[in-house]
């Protein structure tokens, strides 16, 4: 009686074993799928449709669906829906592409400006469609990253990592020493109602200057150097972070590669979130 007792009692367990086991290895097929979510900012940003920073706006804004609902911020997806943007199908992640592009004197930084003659992305012939990290006025020329990686614009974009960015200044007065002391010292912009963050000056000709910056504010150039009484004559943008304008000319870009590529995602923090 006792022996059958515990064989039944051990029959009895392994039973048991066997219905939970099934449950437990569906959660962990269940906490997989989970882990192969992302958020939804986060995977626009990977399709190279615009940066995090922009896809939380869009998603505000009620211009995404999934599967035919309008999306919330902090949404999660695979990939496997339908997700679209603007009425427009999100054809899922691409090949990531970045150049380094020269964009000439009167092309306008901008994808919504109806009345911009001419736009970065008119202008730019490539096969992909690319963003730009980081802008240049109409009146400027110069150096621009352009790329289909939202996550590496959002690393190049956030103003607390202070990538450094160096132009080429003329100017139409002639170049001082209290003048340069001045520009280097931060400059406060009465009509932002801020000061400059300190930066590297170095004088380059009677009327011309070098300068690197470590922030992004709007004609931030022009503003310094108004505040001393001088104007902008010509600007160009030749170095962001490591990457340099090189031999290129105005219309003409190059794709980055190999270790210049690397030391590009390097510098910018491999695993920044925003």
């Amino acid at each position: 009686m006792i022996v059958d007792f515990i064989t039944w009692l051990f029959a009895s367990e392994r039973h048991k074993s066997a219905q939970i086991n099934p449950s437990r290895k569906r959660s962990g097929m269940e906490i997989n799928m989970e882990e192969k979510k992302e958020r939804l900012n986060k995977y626009l940003a990977s399709c190279g449709i615009c940066s995090r920073r922009e896809a939380d706006r869009l998603i505000a804004e009620g211009r995404v669906t999934v599967d035919g609902q309008t999306a919330s911020a902090g949404m999660q997806v695979c990939g496997r829906e339908k997700i679209m943007v603007n009425h427009k199908e999100v054809s899922g992640k691409k090949e990531k592409a970045v150049l380094a592009y020269y964009k000439p004197i009167g092309v306008t930084c901008t994808e919504k400006d109806r009345h911009a003659e001419r736009k970065v992305c008119d202008e730019l012939k490539y096969p992909v469609r690319l963003t730009y990290a980081g802008r240049l006025d109409k009146d400027s020329e110069g150096l621009l990253i352009m790329t289909n990686d939202g996550e590496l614009i959002d690393r190049m974009m956030r103003g607390a990592n202070c990538h450094e960015k160096e132009y080429q200044v003329r100017v139409d007065k002639v170049v001082t020493d209290e003048f340069l002391k001045g520009m280097a010292s931060g400059v406060y912009l009465e009509d932002l109602d801020m000061t400059t963050r300190k930066c590297k000056v170095r004088r380059t000709g009677r009327y011309s200057f070098s300068m690197v910056l470590t922030q992004g504010v709007n004609r931030q150039i022009r503003r310094m150097t108004e505040s001393f009484g001088y104007r902008v004559r010509a600007l160009k943008r030749t170095r962001v972070l490591n990457i340099t304008l090189g031999e290129l000319r105005p219309g003409e870009y190059r794709e980055l590669q190999g270790e210049e590529l690397r030391n590009l995602y390097d510098e910018c923090g491999e695993n920044g979130e925003a």
